[in-house]
């Protein structure tokens, strides 16, 4: 005979635990959402939204966002198991965004930025015509504007569903990189998880500063692919931002609680150079190359990097209160092997 109880069970709500991938630990919600959606026993930090970045990362109600209008057509007129427009209606639905990527202007300790931000949740934060469009005009805005620009990455990589258009992203991206360099306006990309293919292959690589989460994800190609490319067996975790910060691809790994101060930190210590004369530079362009990049971050901090990584960087007060032309450096430097006369 059955035995009917007097109160009936109460079913708990199915969402008010995450269960962590990390160690496996039960967390409520509510205290996940105020731990930075970080794992309060294991560190693990889980995937944010691209409004909890925003509410993470820059002063409060100084994002304005830009281009938000931007919408993917369907020029392949893609279909696989579902349409290509169904598939971003369905991510619309569900996120909320128009596309995977936003960007706009902010402020980051007081500093103003350029900055855009991927949302994993719209189609794996894959990177389109509207995404490439949305990175280029950041770059573009930061040049224009003569602020820095930040990237925060979270992408499985180029967009299939819209074919070779969607690798023609890579150079869209990248090329403006080439001008910021030469306009002396600092890019910082920060990596979170995942980064992987053709975001990780153009801009997200080429940051002045490479800023990483903790256990992050990154890397071209899946560990399996990569190690059947190679033919041999890749060390345990080579693609996380650990790994990939021991062997230099990253300079930072920075906790999300940290990661505003950071950059907050990296602003002050990376200025936007002086334009002189209304451009910058004035006359001569510098190579796009490592020792351009070098010599440029030199004059941006100083005496005491140039004397590091052996650049030589006169002070400002002999050049005018502004940086060394090119032609000076050359002319201050001892020819190779000799001393200075």
């Amino acid at each position: 005979m059955r035995i009917k109880f007097p109160l009936g069970r109460r079913d708990g709500p199915t969402d008010a635990w995450t269960k962590c991938p990390g160690c496996e630990s039960q967390i409520f919600n509510k205290q996940l959402e105020r731990n930075l959606r970080v794992c309060p026993t294991c560190g693990h930090h889980f995937r944010m939204s691209v409004g909890e970045r925003i509410d993470l990362l820059v002063d409060r109600d100084s994002f304005e966002e830009r281009d938000a209008g931007l919408t993917s057509g369907d020029p392949l007129g893609f279909h696989d198991q579902q349409a290509y427009a169904d598939r971003l209606e369905a991510s619309h639905i569900k996120t909320g965004l128009r596309e995977a990527a936003v960007w706009g202007t902010a402020r980051i300790e007081e500093h103003p930025v350029a900055i855009g931000l991927f949302d994993f949740r719209f189609m794996g934060g894959s990177m389109g015509s509207v995404v490439g469009e949305k990175v280029a005009r950041c770059f573009e805005a930061a040049i224009g504007e003569r602020i820095p620009a930040i990237i925060v990455s979270a992408s499985g990589g180029a967009r299939m569903q819209e074919g070779t258009l969607s690798l023609l992203q890579l150079a869209k991206t990248t090329a403006p990189l080439a001008r910021m360099d030469v306009a002396g306006v600092p890019f910082i990309s920060v990596l979170t998880d995942p980064t992987t293919g053709g975001v990780l292959a153009s801009f997200a690589s080429l940051g002045d500063v490479i800023v990483a989460e903790p256990g992050a994800l990154i890397g071209f190609a899946g560990a399996r692919v990569a190690s059947g490319t190679v033919g041999e067996e890749l060390p345990e975790g080579f693609q996380r931002s650990e790994f990939l910060l021991e062997h230099g691809f990253v300079d930072l790994v920075v906790p999300r609680a940290e990661l505003r101060r950071t950059l907050g930190r990296l602003l002050r210590a990376l200025p936007v150079a002086a334009a002189a004369g209304g451009a910058w530079p004035p006359t001569e362009e510098r190579a796009w190359g490592p020792i351009g990049v070098l010599s440029d971050f030199a004059e941006r901090l100083g005496g005491a990097v140039s004397e590091t990584i052996g650049i030589d960087v006169q002070a400002e007060e002999e050049n005018g209160g502004g940086p060394t032309p090119p032609a000076s450096r050359e002319a201050a430097r001892p020819p190779r092997g000799g001393k200075a006369p």
